[in-house]
């Protein structure tokens, strides 16, 4: 293990999540990798001056007996690592279920890790218009804010749709463990210390409400404060790396925000999408309305018998199109309405098979075109995807501030078409109308 003293680790339950963190600590003065699986000494010791260290998984979209299997061992190396701060990382609007993602059960899994007794969970990131206040989770979309259960998407989302706002009651149904609730009004008491130092005493899971830069200053404190010696571990969207960088800033541990230059303009970009969002609908439309042609996919014949046929004739499209000049997008649905979902889970594993599918066209692009640049859209899709580019770490090469969550990202790995590949990884939820034109021009909006 190289000699280093890490300030943060972390799990990622799905890649666009993992790149969010990433982007969050990289811009703001931390220099930060981002693993694809548990890395050899040989390709760890080619990022000696990061001080986090994280991996990319897919458990979002896993069971609690993948976890079981899983998480354990990325968890026992994650703590091996020493750092100050482990944290299972989840998605801001927490959307999860008993069987699929279970937020709980990975809480479990972590909590015997590192034998400690609560684990702290923060949710609430307002840079990300997501908000926790008594207990209750609260996300914005195009503008308005709507408490999560009644979110025009994410209590409609087709694999693990939110029906509670109230975290400890959705927690409850995934996990035996107590669950107390840090509010506001505790945080902001004269004597939090005092109370919070009670709380860090009991088992179960702990959670800090954030609905503000300063509620989220002062869960931030606390998180710092009371960790433990041999590293903690937390819980929670990226509203924890929010939280901990103001504990890191007033500290000193940390300065002034990283600069990164412009990458410039590529002739051509290619984007595979496997979002359902109204908000990748959005950019799509904006796209094809701004030099891009779309390629509409069939993703029961990505998944089906002749999924390898489907797979060739996207092929054929895209190069057709790319040949031409154009840049390309190749989804397979434009919104809510053109949701295939039932249909697809009536296959088994056919949502993870149409990840790989979606993977494996872009794989095919970049290769025989040399493209320089590409995105994938939609988290879960983006787990699965990205494993068909040979890609074994990445690092942030453009954060983007007006839609954080989305950073462009360096590919590295040992495979010539992919390494150096520069590459967004996008969630449903995420992103500007104009998203995929500020990609393909390489500026930060």
């Amino acid at each position: 293990m190289p000699d280093r003293k890490l300030l943060l680790s972390y799990y990622g339950d799905d890649f666009t999540g993992s790149t969010d963190v990433m982007e969050a600590l990289a811009s703001n003065g931390v220099p930060t990798v981002l693993f694809m699986d548990i890395p050899d000494e040989t390709l760890l010791a080619r990022f000696p001056d990061c001080k986090a260290i994280g991996i990319a998984g897919t458990s979002r979209s896993e069971t609690p007996e993948w976890m079981d299997r899983n998480l354990a061992p990325a968890f026992g190396w994650l703590k091996s690592l020493g750092a100050e701060i482990c944290h299972y990382k989840v998605c801001s609007t927490f959307d999860s279920s008993p069987a699929i993602g279970n937020i709980g059960r990975a809480i479990e899994i972590g909590r015997r890790a590192f034998a400690q007794a609560p684990v702290p969970v923060v949710v609430g990131a307002p840079q990300l218009r997501r908000y926790m206040a008594f207990g209750n989770l609260f996300a914005a979309y195009q503008g308005d804010v709507y408490r999560i259960d009644r979110h025009p998407v994410m209590s409609r989302h087709p694999v693990t749709p939110m029906t509670e706002a109230d975290i400890a009651m959705h927690l409850a149904r995934q996990t035996s463990l107590g669950i107390r609730v840090a509010d506001l009004a505790l945080l902001g008491a004269s004597d939090a210390d005092q109370r919070l130092d009670g709380l860090a005493k009991e088992n179960g899971i702990l959670i800090l409400d954030v609905d503000s830069i300063e509620s989220q200053r002062r869960a931030g404190r606390q998180l710092w404060r009371l960790r433990q010696p041999g590293g903690w571990f937390v819980a929670g969207s990226s509203g924890i790396e929010y939280a901990l960088l103001n504990a890191w800033r007033h500290e000193g541990i940390v300065a002034d925000k990283a600069t990164f230059p412009l990458p410039g303009k590529v002739d051509r970009l290619a984007v595979v999408s496997g979002s359902v969002s109204p908000t990748t609908e959005l950019q799509i439309h904006n796209a094809i309305q701004n030099g891009f042609d779309g390629i509409a996919l069939d993703p029961l014949a990505l998944v089906g018998e002749s999924g390898d046929r489907a797979v060739e004739t996207a092929v054929a499209t895209g190069l057709e199109r790319l040949r031409a000049g154009r840049s390309v997008i190749l989804h397979t649905a434009l919104g809510p309405s053109a949701d295939r979902g039932n249909d697809i889970d009536r296959i088994p594993g056919a949502r993870h098979r149409l990840g790989r599918s979606l993977g494996t066209i872009l794989f095919r692009l970049v290769e025989t075109e040399g493209l320089s640049r590409a995105v994938i859209a939609g988290g879960d899709t983006s787990s699965h995807a990205l494993k068909e580019l040979h890609v074994e770490a990445l690092t942030t090469v453009l954060p983007l501030p007006q839609t954080p969550g989305s950073p462009l990202c360096t590919v590295h790995g040992t495979y010539a078409a992919t390494n150096g590949l520069q590459i967004a990884l996008k969630g449903g939820q995420v992103g500007t109308a104009a998203y995929f034109s500020q990609i393909r021009e390489g500026t930060q909006g």
